[in-house]
């Protein structure tokens, strides 16, 4: 039987119901000890499916990795208005990880999703960085339109510095649904030697259609910064460097 090469139509397969693609800096970063990236929603999803935004990154400590966190913003039908921020992350080895209470509310009573209103072609900061003992890191959203800056809450990831950034798209909805779309700008480190560190691009990946993904989203460059599209035509290869203005 002949593999199927495209999926533009119908739900994702895979095992979370999701289809995600990826942002990797490029070229590899150093290590840091606080990550930022700018976001924008530039289309909102036009169905109740979840849809989730974050910046990734790895707790490390030397080359031992202890887990990753991702911070961003969903379209959640079950919070006020369908819009939340979600600071959280897994172990090295499976098991979320424990973190502090969030000063904002949760309608789900999740740790990690919290209420938040956000609003398209609002640009919002997301930043990790090291929070108030050694091994855990404070992640914060802030309103570039007036100035709000919005502590989420701390994670035990473990390590002294962070590694392997990555923005990402994760869509729960049908393959053909209405296209929604996000801008990524302004990547930035603050690097353990005291340096600021900027990547020259983002390295696009898709989840494959064998893995259960849509063949149908693609990343671009737009002039401000580099976009990501779902329910279009692919106009970006995977494994190409898309450059940051």
């Amino acid at each position: 039987m002949a593999l199927r090469r495209t999926r533009a139509r119908g739900r994702p397969t895979s095992a979370n119901g999701a289809s995600s693609f990826h942002l990797w800096w490029h070229p590899d970063p150093p290590p840091a000890r606080a990550v930022s990236v700018d976001l924008e929603i530039l289309e909102p999803p036009a169905t109740p499916d979840l849809v989730f935004w974050a910046l990734q990154v790895s707790f490390a400590d030397g080359i031992r990795r202890f887990g990753a966190g991702h911070v961003g913003l969903q379209w959640h039908r079950s919070h006020p208005g369908g819009t939340a921020v979600n600071w959280g992350g897994y172990r090295d080895g499976g098991g979320e990880l424990d973190g502090t209470e969030s000063p904002l509310g949760s309608s789900t009573g999740n740790p990690n999703t919290r209420d938040f209103r956000w609003e398209p072609g609002v640009v919002y900061t997301l930043a990790v960085r090291p929070g108030l003992s050694p091994g855990w890191w404070r992640a914060s959203i802030r309103n570039r339109s007036t100035g709000v800056d919005q502590v989420i809450r701390e994670l035990r990831g473990g390590g002294s510095h962070l590694l392997a950034p990555v923005v990402w798209s994760e869509v729960f909805a049908p393959c053909d649904a209405p296209p929604s779309a996000v801008r990524w700008s302004t990547p930035a480190l603050d690097l353990v030697s005291g340096a600021r560190w900027e990547p020259s691009g983002f390295r696009a990946t898709y989840q494959s259609v064998a893995d259960g993904g849509c063949s149908n989203t693609t990343v671009f460059g737009d002039g401000i910064g580099v976009v990501q599209r779902t329910s279009t035509e692919r106009r970006i290869a995977p494994g190409r460097v898309v450059p940051v203005f």
